[in-house]
């Protein structure tokens, strides 16, 4: 199991036990979101953190190829 694997694992997890308590999906998934930025934030440098944040926001769209790829 790759870590990538795992961590999708949890989120789903955590995201069902949140649902238990009746959190709603959408805000319980901004909330995990949040967290994970910060605890990065905790342990990275603040501009690599936001370099990798701005790339996974301009190629969210899967549809559309990355802004880079390599050969």
């Amino acid at each position: 199991m790759s870590v990538h694997q795992w961590a999708r694992q949890e989120l789903e997890a955590c995201l069902e036990r949140a649902l238990e308590r009746g959190f709603d999906p959408l805000l319980s998934l901004r909330a995990l979101l949040s967290e994970a930025v910060e605890m990065n934030r905790l342990e990275r440098e603040v501009a690599d953190l936001a370099q990798e944040l701005q790339f996974l926001a301009d190629n969210l769209d899967p549809e559309r190829d990355y802004a880079f790829m390599r050969p």
